[in-house]
């Protein structure tokens, strides 16, 4: 069985611990998250009962291609954009190249609590499509390059869209496709 889950802003991406998390939203048994995502970000996550699909959707070996859309603080230049897509030098190490591009403000559901807006202060959209998954890696990345993130939504980890999800709801297959290097 495969779960995609559009997890809200401010749910832990387990079953257990303080505040919201993956319980109060799905009530299956015996399913685990394929990867994370923090507390503060939004949007895509899997969740399967199969140990070998989890692994495959998990382990930056398999290379699964994992798409954000960033709502960051600034208008970036081209500049910040060439260097999101060569790989950033993080604390742990050198990034690989990511595929990074302004995108339009896209249609999503409102955030509670909403993103703070400050008039003087201009925000903008990357989409940013990385095959790595280390903690907080979007954020660090788009901080490294003067574009602090506000708004973190994950739209896509390989096949699998977000795409008709509201925030809290979830979609089962019970045969899910076969995932191989992308």
């Amino acid at each position: 069985m495969l779960v995609l889950f559009n997890k809200p802003y401010g749910v832990l991406s387990q079953f257990s611990g303080a505040g919201p998390n993956l319980s109060d939203f799905i009530p299956l048994p015996n399913i685990y998250p394929a990867g994370r995502l923090d507390k503060e970000s939004e949007g895509l996550l899997l969740l399967t009962d199969d140990g070998a699909l989890q692994h495959r959707i998990a382990h930056p070996s398999h290379k699964l291609w994992k798409i954000y859309w960033v709502q960051v603080e600034g208008i970036p230049n081209p500049d910040q954009i060439e260097r999101l897509r060569r790989g950033i030098w993080l604390k742990d190490g050198l990034t690989r190249p990511a595929h990074a591009r302004l995108l339009s403000e896209p249609e999503l559901w409102p955030r509670d609590p909403p993103i703070r807006s400050r008039r003087t202060i201009p925000t903008a959209w990357i989409e940013l499509r990385i095959r790595e998954g280390r903690n907080r890696q979007v954020r660090r990345m788009t901080a490294a390059v003067d574009l602090p993130t506000l708004r973190l939504v994950r739209v896509a980890i390989g096949p699998w869209r977000l795409e008709g999800l509201q925030p809290g709801a979830y979609r089962v297959f019970s045969q899910p496709i076969q995932v191989g290097r992308q």
